[in-house]
């Protein structure tokens, strides 16, 4: 058991994409998506399901000005490539602070308590990339903050991957901050401290079984089912609470045991993978809220647990390095749909609330012509083309469109493309390889879907000019789904 839950402590961290609130769930809401719901919807989204907090990757305007008067707590953040400006200018961290919070608080009234500077820059995979400039950005965001004299209710946090903690003992308490960056975490433990400020971690079970094949399975979950880990008189029957409980570990040997701690980010994926399915998501997220409801805590941290859920909404346009399921957290679908049944507490179904008054596309698919042969030499390049430019990761081993035959592959390939270009028809022109039809190719038994695409969202100019590049940018660089390996 020591073993695999000192190597689960490890992988965690390879994949990875006083205080005013205690306790309760919150949501994260990325917008990495091709076509993202319009954010007022979203907002309303977050207040029909219950969700009194919300945590950003950015300072999105129209995200933020939509949260105007909602009375939603807001987190907001700064992406790891502004770190290295704000971290050499005072300057710069003021005018941050000034337009993305200042005037946000002040002019829409939105409820900003959090900004989060960075997001997991310490990973292993980044190379040390932000370890000269996070802990300066950090401090010069907290200074713009009492210059503007919101420090007292706007509290600085850096989201940190659970990699930045170990344990040399393979059980909680023998964590400790990673040797590498040790000093380096306690001056930031230290500051965090000093300014009433919490820790921010995120922590994924789901990676651990996804990078460990012999991760226990029922260890990730919170059933209770799992062979326990021991750790002088407490035991852990999960993961989360383990691996929380290592870092409360890690801050109480370096002098700073009540360092409130917020739970960045939890959830589980429903595709991409064997082990990304709503069966798992909805056992994982379901188990996790009534681990919260319970209110007991960890056993090193008894009392309620500060958590957002990651995520909200799938996110279509994001990064598939580490993993096809990156773009499957969502409880809800790309339209705002639920996923599967979850019951957060929060309303008075009991049940998951769908976005209201989505606009869709036409009912019409891209797929391959019957007259088209398997054989030609356009097929390969095509579906490659496709796939590296639209969304194929329900595609594959184990995911939800796994058993599509070859033309089945293809066509949902084109219709990707084609429902990610708004049914352009240009965007249905594989050379004598696709057609339009209005009948529905989704096959008739199992939950693959060939999508229609929602009605494209532009909103203000800075979302369009800012925005839109980034996320083509990441689909265009996703690696291609190989799918003619499997034809």
């Amino acid at each position: 058991m020591m073993g695999w839950f000192s190597l689960a402590l490890g992988v965690f961290l390879m994949v990875s994409l006083g205080m005013q609130s205690v306790g309760g769930i919150g949501a994260n809401w990325g917008t990495q998506a091709s076509h993202p719901l319009p954010p007022d919807t979203v907002v309303t989204l977050l207040k029909d399901n219950g969700f009194q907090k919300v945590k950003l990757f950015d300072a999105d305007y129209d995200s933020l000005r939509a949260l105007g008067k909602s009375g939603v707590e807001v987190m907001v953040g700064i992406p790891n490539d502004l770190l290295a400006t704000l971290a050499t200018s005072v300057k710069a961290a003021e005018r941050w602070v000034s337009k993305n919070v200042s005037t946000h608080i002040s002019t829409n009234n939105v409820n900003i308590r959090y900004v989060a500077v960075g997001n997991e820059p310490f990973l292993t995979t980044y190379n040390g990339s932000f370890l000269t400039t996070t802990f300066p950005a950090l401090q010069n965001i907290q200074s713009a903050l009492i210059k503007a004299g919101l420090s007292s209710q706007v509290k600085v946090t850096c989201p940190l991957n659970a990699d930045v903690y170990e344990s040399s003992t393979g059980v909680p308490s023998g964590g400790d901050f990673r040797a590498d960056i040790h000093d380096l975490m306690i001056a930031i433990v230290k500051f965090l401290s000093d300014n009433g400020a919490p820790f921010t971690v995120n922590i994924y079970p789901f990676i651990s079984l996804y990078m460990d094949s012999n991760f226990p399975v029922e260890f990730a979950f919170f059933d209770g089912n799992a062979s326990p880990i021991t750790d002088g008189g407490m035991n852990y029957y999960n993961m989360f609470d383990a691996n929380h409980d290592t870092l409360v570990w890690a801050l109480q040997k370096n002098g700073f045991g009540n360092l409130p701690i917020i739970v960045g980010e939890i959830g589980w994926p429903t595709d991409g993978d064997v082990n990304a399915n709503p069966t798992y998501a909805q056992r994982f997220n379901q188990g996790f809220m009534s681990h919260l409801s319970g209110g007991k805590g960890t056993p090193m941290r008894p009392g309620p647990i500060d958590a957002y859920m990651f995520s909200l909404i799938d996110e279509d346009a994001k990064s598939i390095q580490p993993g096809n399921f990156e773009r499957h957290w969502g409880i809800f679908a790309y339209d705002g749909s639920p996923k599967y049944p979850l019951n957060l507490g929060t309303t008075n179904s009991n049940a998951l609330v769908a976005a209201k008054n989505v606009q869709y596309l036409e009912k019409k698919w891209c797929v391959m012509k019957p007259s088209a042969k398997l054989d030609d030499p356009q097929v390969a390049p095509s579906v490659s083309y496709a796939c590296s430019l639209a969304d194929c990761t329900e595609l594959g081993y184990g995911t939800t469109c796994g058993n599509l035959d070859a033309r089945g592959n293809i066509s949902y390939a084109f219709n990707s493309y084609y429902q990610r270009n708004n049914q352009q028809d240009e965007a249905c022109k594989f050379p004598n390889l696709s057609m339009v039809t209005k009948t529905d190719p989704s096959p008739q038994n199992g939950n693959c879907k060939f999508g229609i695409m929602i009605q494209p969202y532009y909103g203000s100019a800075e979302r369009r000019f800012g925005r839109i590049e980034r996320t083509w940018g990441l689909a265009a660089a996703s690696s291609i789904f190989l799918l003619w390996t499997m034809l």
